[in-house]
């Protein structure tokens, strides 16, 4: 296809064949900018529609300004194509805005033992966005403290809190849910579900009810976060009524909510979770999420709910890249969560943020679960300057070889006590013994007269405070940090290379929530001008980080 006449290859170019808009752009002089300074300046506001026009043989943008009819004013420059404004809120779905109280469809996902901490969440929530806290593998009383701190700081929202499905320890997951009852959480993320417990059921349907006009109000949210169809097809259905049932029985919920969520779906919004740090499936998003949006729209024509569930995405979103892809493919909204856990306000070591600040994209892996060790559930690590992994998977291949501990070779319990937990078996025994005291007496019960039972829960110290120990920034412990870590975490330190977000202790969550927003916004006004003939040079389509 013939282009017009340049000869610099740093110049904006348009395709010949275009068709012409026969208009003419009229404004100031200082609103038009040749040069690739300006150029990218003005497709960074993305809040003015601006167009690219054509002066004395040269091709840039103007800023705003009004278009006329060719014909009237011929000497002016000639308006190439036009892209229109693209402020934030306008990325994503308005109805998740509304739904929430956000400025802009962007949330920041929960991170267990509160890495996605009170600070963090608060951070967000004032900035107008919404920020899930961490209170997977914490006891009631740490999230109560949590509440109370969160709820005091955005008395209004917007916030929400992890209710993670724990098979291993269900007091935890019971314990959580009394606590988000009792003290007015409104808003769940739920995540590692397999399938509905009575407990995320109860949750929902204790907050229905019936307005004035007899329609049904619905004051407790679930955003469920779900990596397969046939987990989301629950979430995206009314509540299994034997659950109901059985919650009516136990007087948990009246008759008249058990009825109203027969006719409301699990979920408010549910994220697909792509390729993400922690429990993951490692699915592609571009595969995953059409997929579950048809889902979507298959149960919805089939139920007709008055509001159909929203669909967000996660997993991999750390460019401005990953983030526009997202919402071109429908996303209603996008989750972050390895790139926030580099962030200054996460509940992580100075230690662990700097080595998160190095990761490239392949310095990840997969390891066992802490949570679901016996299932043999694994998630998403970082590998880099970390023996974690390994040995955890050195763990998990004892367990399944052998029945009891008194069964393994006495040279490898000599390799577990010197080299993975530079303590006896013993002393590991009795510091799980009064951990659970506290925390959950059935765990030690279930392992009496039970030796794999036992086992597992010996190797589950390791797997457990290794996490702590990265939180903490224990020292002398470093090799055997648990970093949970998607491919975004190297992505993201990619795209920020040579700017100021190229240093952890620069890294704020607002800061790179509005940096990859405002990034997608301006790809998407780079993309609109393609569309329609213009040719950027690369140099042009780049978004760096500016403070």
């Amino acid at each position: 296809m013939p282009i017009s006449t340049t000869v610099c290859d740093t110049d904006v170019r348009h395709a010949g064949g275009a068709p012409k808009t026969g208009q003419v752009w009229s404004g100031p002089a200082d609103a038009l900018a040749f040069d690739e300074p300006g150029i990218r300046s003005i497709l960074r506001d993305s809040d003015v529609p601006c167009c690219a026009v054509r002066q004395q043989g040269r091709i840039g943008l103007a800023r705003g300004g009004s278009w006329l009819r060719a014909a009237d004013e011929a000497d002016l420059p000639e308006v190439l194509a036009f892209v229109p404004a693209m402020p934030l809120h306008c990325l994503g779905d308005p109805a998740f805005l509304a739904a929430h109280r956000v400025r802009c469809a962007y949330m920041t996902g929960a991170m267990a033992n509160a890495i996605a901490s009170e600070e963090l969440v608060i951070a967000v929530g004032r900035a107008g966005m919404l920020g899930s806290f961490g209170a997977a593998g914490l006891v009631p009383d740490r999230i109560a403290a949590a509440i109370g701190r969160i709820q005091a700081a955005l008395p209004e929202g917007p916030y929400a809190f992890n209710l993670i499905h724990s098979p291993s320890e269900p007091a935890l997951e019971a314990g959580a849910v009394r606590v988000y009852l009792e003290r007015g959480v409104r808003t769940v993320e739920a995540s590692a579900y397999i399938d509905l417990t009575a407990q995320i059921v109860h949750y929902r349907a204790a907050g229905l009810g019936l307005d004035p006009a007899g329609c049904i109000t619905i004051a407790n949210r679930v955003i469920a976060k779900v990596s397969r169809r046939e987990v989301a097809g629950r979430f995206l259905q009314p509540a299994p009524e034997a659950l109901l049932r059985q919650l009516v029985e136990a007087g948990r919920i009246s008759p008249l909510q058990a009825t109203l969520a027969g006719k409301v779906p699990m979920a408010d919004d549910i994220t697909v979770e792509a390729d993400s740090g922690g429990h993951t499936d490692n699915r592609a998003l571009v595969c995953l999420l059409p997929s579950i949006l048809a889902q979507r729209d298959e149960i919805q024509a089939q139920q007709r709910f008055a509001q159909p569930t929203r669909i967000g995405a996660a997993g991999g979103i750390g460019t401005p890249q990953a983030v526009l892809a997202a919402f071109m493919m429908g996303a209603a909204y996008v989750v972050t969560g390895s790139v926030n856990q580099a962030c200054v306000e996460a509940g992580t070591s100075a230690h662990t943020r700097a080595l998160l600040a190095r990761a490239e994209t392949t310095d990840v892996t997969m390891a066992p679960a802490a949570d679901m060790f016996e299932l043999g559930v694994r998630l998403q690590v970082l590998k880099r300057e970390t023996l974690f992994a390994m040995r955890a998977q050195k763990l998990y291949e004892l367990y399944k070889t052998y029945g009891a501990l008194e069964e393994i070779p006495a040279a490898e319990i000599r390799k577990l006590e010197s080299q993975i937990f530079k303590k006896s078996l013993e002393q590991i025994w009795q510091e799980t013994i009064a951990y659970f005291s506290h925390r959950d007496p059935q765990q030690i019960e279930k392992a009496e007269g039970n030796p794999r039972r036992k086992m597992a829960l010996i190797f589950r110290w390791y797997l457990g405070l290794s996490s702590r120990w990265s939180n903490l920034g224990e020292k002398g412990r470093e090799m055997d940090y648990q970093i949970w870590c998607g491919p975004a975490m190297g992505a993201f330190n990619d795209w920020v290379k040579g700017t100021y977000l190229g240093a952890p202790e620069n890294r704020t969550v607002v800061d790179v929530a509005g940096q990859l927003m405002l990034g997608a916004a301006f790809l998407y006004r780079v993309q609109h001008l393609r569309c329609q003939g213009l040719q950027l040079p690369p140099a042009y389509c780049r978004y760096l980080p500016a403070r």
